[in-house]
């Protein structure tokens, strides 16, 4: 689907306030405004007044020369006098010293005398009126500010959402790949708000609120618009996050104008994201809950449900920590019905590649079922940038066609990491690492619950120096226990292979001693697979819902129980090692061979491993060790 907008269409904002062109405005105005200032106070000072010193003055006015004289606050004087061509001059005095004998002098002179206080220069009238300027100009650009760009003053209150007119609507459920049933779940919304009348007339309540639940990037909020596409209505978006501010009120305040916002509409959906950034749990946390955000979610609630409520306004949520949200929230009436937008199986993980593939040119040899079924566990953001990154591989390499090997480059690159293939290894350590990887990838074909192998690599990708692939042929959503058991053997390849070889063991192993032991545990504590405790769980996970994560693990058993736990996962983990020495010993010249093999190639896939080792072909099957 296109991302360019049509003229006129797209979400109706009011114009932003743009601070920076609105800045260099208000500083150009106050510089004329100084320059201005500093003319009328050089055209103030530029007059015919002679400044003289005092002696010169009493000179003057020893010889009959002074006519009039007005005296400042007995600190200056200012007078006229006779010139020496008989004009009239204008002379200015300081006085230097308080001259007891000066008003006899005048009198005796028949001097004209005045007084007064001396007006303000321009430059005094200057200095008074910057500091209130430049505050003025300041209060306006904080109250420009405080609205955000509107024209109302204070604008706090003023809910965020950006709306969508129903005719800029463009996305459907058929820009939707997969999610059948989380689509049929939104049909239903689809159809009230397209003719409300047909469920008034049975007497049904459509639900008010729905609640997309999922994994990041699987889609929820490219459901909500394709909901608000196919039904032909406007669409407020705004996130969970926009609410709450650091005054008290403003959120509540935002939540009323968008629920106004969207009866004025009406018919309408609005959508709320990440809707557990405000509807957590009211209370919890350790030392109380957050008043502003409690107050934001207690409007939330009146206006989904109270008594001023109106058909015609449809509330979409999404989150993916629906466990965190307030139960008054998920109570009938609110929020009625919660959709799961799961994780993508690989029949949708291929339709979503199509989709995004129909953007690029690709070649046609690439196979969109292979990828997919190589790509277990991704959601549909994770696939959309694979065939974002394939094209970019793609450009790099200078192809104006997209083929199978960029594609390939992009997944590893997403799933493994970048290959940093210029990092430099001795020998001696690319040889010891190729004894750990083909230790990995020799179980694969000696186990018979284990995945089939895709391919291994010695080229360091991320953090780890080498890595074995494996590649499910179909999604699974539950293991058996002798899938789990030739998992942990597969991660002990690499320990055994170092251990039979040299003598010894490396810190590279230090990752498939923790999976082993997290799978062990986890067999014995949580799935019943021990035969000596059987089917009990143990250990309850507590989880504060202020922090979010898991941070402790409580425990509700004896210590003679513990010490049985760890008897029975220390017995799983030293069984399957024997076991897998004793398939590495007994394979002991195809683990050579291998070895041989990646020090030469690098990188080695399934179908060149079975022509090396002389095994049956078979077709491609997805994990990391």
């Amino acid at each position: 689907m296109s991302d360019k907008k049509e003229p006129g269409k797209g979400p109706d904002k009011i114009p932003n306030f743009d601070f920076n062109k609105n800045n260099k405005f208000a500083l150009f105005f106050l510089i004329i405004i100084i320059v201005m200032f500093f003319v009328l106070f050089l055209i103030n000072d530029r007059s015919s007044t002679n400044k003289i010193p005092y002696s010169t003055f009493i000179s003057y006015l020893d010889n009959g020369q002074v006519s009039a004289v007005k005296i400042y606050d007995n600190k200056s004087i200012q007078g006229t006098m006779t010139g020496a061509a008989g004009q009239k001059v204008l002379f200015e005095t300081d006085i230097p010293y308080m001259d007891d004998l000066l008003m006899q002098k005048l009198n005796a002179k028949n001097v004209i005398i005045e007084g007064g206080e001396k007006s303000s220069t321009a430059a005094l009238v200057l200095i008074q009126i910057v500091p209130w300027l430049i505050g003025i100009i300041f209060l306006w650009f904080m109250l420009r500010q405080m609205q955000g760009g509107g024209n109302k003053a204070f604008s706090f209150g003023k809910s965020k959402a950006k709306k969508y007119n129903k005719e800029s609507q463009t996305i459907t459920f058929n820009d939707v790949a997969g999610q059948e049933e989380a689509k049929y779940e939104l049909q239903e919304v689809v159809d009230f708000l397209k003719n409300p009348d047909k469920f008034r007339k049975l007497g049904a309540r459509v639900p008010k609120g729905v609640l997309l639940v999922g994994m990041p990037g699987t889609g929820k909020t490219l459901l909500a618009k394709a909901a608000a596409g196919e039904a032909g209505v406007n669409f407020f978006h705004m996130s969970g996050s926009d609410f709450v501010e650091m005054f008290v009120g403003v959120g509540a305040s935002r939540v009323r104008d968008l629920f106004e916002q969207g009866r004025k509409n009406a018919p309408c959906i609005l959508f709320i994201d990440e809707l557990d950034a405000v509807g957590r749990t009211r209370g919890a946390g350790y030392g109380g809950g957050h008043d502003e955000r409690e107050q934001t979610l207690n409007q939330m609630l009146v206006e989904m449900d109270g008594f001023e409520t109106k058909d015609g306004v449809m509330i979409l949520a999404a989150t993916n920590r629906p466990d965190v949200l307030d139960p008054a929230l998920l109570r009938p009436g609110r929020f009625d019905r919660q959709v799961v937008v799961d994780m993508p199986d690989n029949k949708e993980r291929k339709a979503i590649l199509a989709i995004h593939a129909e953007k690029i040119n690709i070649d046609d040899t690439v196979d969109l079922d292979k990828i997919a079924r190589s790509t277990p566990g991704t959601s549909g953001a994770d696939l959309a940038n694979l065939v974002n990154e394939a094209a970019l591989f793609a450009g790099r390499h200078g192809r104006e066609i997209v083929t199978a090997i960029d594609f390939e480059e992009a997944r590893d690159k997403i799933l493994l990491g970048v290959a940093r293939k210029s990092r430099v290894i001795s020998p001696e350590e690319k040889k010891a690492t190729a004894y750990h990887e083909a230790g990995h990838a020799l179980l694969h074909y000696h186990l018979k619950n284990a995945d089939p192998l895709h391919k291994v690599t010695v080229i360091p990708h991320g953090q780890a120096l080498g890595l074995a692939l494996s590649l499910p042929e179909k999604d699974s959503y539950s293991k058996g226990k002798s899938w789990l058991l030739d998992r942990i053997k597969i991660a002990m390849g690499g320990y055994v292979a170092e251990k039979i070889i040299y003598g010894e063991t490396t810190t590279g192993t230090k990752n498939d001693i923790e999976q082993a032991t997290s799978i062990a545990r986890s067999m014995v504590t949580e799935w019943g697979m021990s035969e000596k405790l059987g089917f009990v769980s143990f250990g309850k996970e507590d989880e504060p819902l202020f922090i979010g994560k898991e941070i402790a693990q409580h425990k509700d058993y004896s210590e003679e129980t513990a010490k049985m736990i760890d008897e029975e996962v220390c017995e799983i983990l030293k069984k399957c090692l024997q076991e897998t020495e004793d398939i590495l010993l007994k394979n002991k010249d195809q683990l050579e061979k291998l070895t041989e093999a990646l020090v030469a190639e690098e990188t080695l896939d399934d179908m060149r491993i079975r022509d090396l080792l002389d095994l049956p072909k078979k077709i491609e099957k997805g994990n990391i060790e």
